[in-house]
């Protein structure tokens, strides 16, 4: 018997093992799939945050000088449309409304309409991601910021956009912690199946 299951594991052990082992291939585009890999978390950390917290907090701030919520949500689908338009042709489409509205005024909107708008240039940024490869991330753009504008590398606008993620996604984990809401990136995590 002890041989029986001395051949089964002989047998099942290098297919396990071949199952567990990196690709031989490296991706086509190893930085653009870091940066995307790592965008893509964010956006879907930002999305479940936003879903999760009350319409009734989205006017929370924890001090005046800070921004609410409901402005963070607004601020986050302008810079989505910013820096993600600098990653190829490909250029979004947004409403009249969206572009002409005050900022301010924005961040009071209904949360159904904030989250929509929010998900709307998530959706675009993915979309946009696809246009772009390791070669075009050396490219120049024109970026123009509070009138001024310069050129930069594409690179610098797709890791602008993981960093711009990553600072309001913590902006809003704290006020969330704060209003007794746990974040995505702190739910537990389910277990896995035992057997």
């Amino acid at each position: 018997m002890k041989t029986v299951y001395a051949a089964l594991f002989a047998i099942a052990l290098p297919a396990t093992l071949a199952a567990q082992a990196p690709s031989a291939t490296p991706p086509a585009n190893p930085i653009t799939e870091a940066f995307k890999g790592r965008t893509m978390s964010y956006q879907r950390n930002l999305a479940q945050a936003f879903d999760s917290i009350p319409e009734s907090k989205f006017s929370y701030k924890p001090t005046p000088a800070q921004l609410s919520i409901g402005y963070i949500a607004q601020h986050l689908a302008n810079d989505n449309y910013f820096f993600c338009e600098m990653f190829g042709a490909m250029k979004g489409s947004r409403t009249a409304e969206e572009t002409s509205t005050p900022d301010s005024v924005k961040a009071t909107w209904p949360k159904a309409k904030l989250v929509e708008q929010l998900k709307t240039s998530l959706d675009f940024c993915e979309k946009a991601f696809a246009q772009l490869d390791d070669a075009k991330l050396a490219d120049q753009v024109a970026m123009t910021f509070r009138g001024n504008t310069r050129n930069v590398t594409r690179a610098s606008m797709v890791l602008g956009h993981a960093l711009d993620m990553a600072d309001h996604y913590s902006q809003l984990a704290n006020y969330m912690r704060l209003n007794n809401i746990l974040p995505p990136t702190a739910l537990p995590r389910p277990r896995p199946a035992s057997h």
